[in-house]
């Protein structure tokens, strides 16, 4: 997919290559990311078993995903900037790519530390801001919102402010849904199930931090 998007010449892809090439990254990274969480589980919990030996062990194969994780996001962001927003015609494909963008440089964010990670967590909410700006549809404006909530409650671990966008952008669908249509409607509505479903569980965390405090 990568040769396809530096040989276009410029040429906008179609929907259909945009998507497969997104799906591609998508399914390799969020394999990565999934790992990534696993392995860092595993990390804390051997480093309170004072188990050293296996910490170590832990901590190569935790820095190896974390390479790859950089090297793939970074391949793709690369993409984005030199080839696709440049080339991209319609104010959707921006909005896509634009998207694109945060998401990979939020992935960045989730375990980086320091000075990379408040670079990627900048560049994030530059993209998304960005996207904002040029939505005209509202399933675009839909994910967008969606993965903005995300990136308040993981990467900046705001967690009343995430919640707070969360019921925001699902009050905000629910009054959108009666002027949409089909496929836009089914769009709305799995969006709403996944705010409210994460709005619940923070909550719920929320107020079990507070009894325990």
């Amino acid at each position: 997919m990568d040769s396809l998007v530096v040989g276009s010449a410029g040429a906008e892809l179609s929907i259909e290559e945009r998507n497969l090439l997104s799906v591609a990254y998508k399914n390799v990274i969020g394999s990565l990311r999934a790992a990534w969480r696993i392995v860092s589980s595993i990390e804390q919990k051997e480093e309170g078993r004072k188990n050293d030996d296996h910490v170590a062990l832990v901590k190569d194969y935790r820095s190896k995903v974390e390479t790859e994780l950089t090297q793939l996001c970074a391949r793709i962001l690369k993409l984005i900037g030199d080839y696709l927003i440049p080339s991209a015609v319609s104010g959707e494909s921006k909005v896509f790519y634009l998207k694109m963008k945060g998401d990979y440089h939020r992935y960045l964010a989730e375990f980086k530390v320091t000075g990379e990670r408040k670079e990627a967590a900048e560049e994030t909410m530059l993209a998304y801001k960005a996207a904002q700006t040029l939505v005209k549809s509202n399933k675009a404006h839909s994910y967008v919102r969606l993965n903005k909530v995300f990136y308040y409650y993981e990467i900046l671990n705001a967690s009343e402010k995430a919640c707070s966008m969360a019921k925001q952008a699902f009050e905000e669908a629910i009054a959108e849904l009666d002027t949409l249509g089909e496929e836009s409607y089914k769009d709305s509505t799995l969006i709403m199930q996944l705010l409210r479903d994460n709005l619940t569980l923070w909550t719920s965390d929320m107020q079990d931090q507070i009894d325990e405090a």
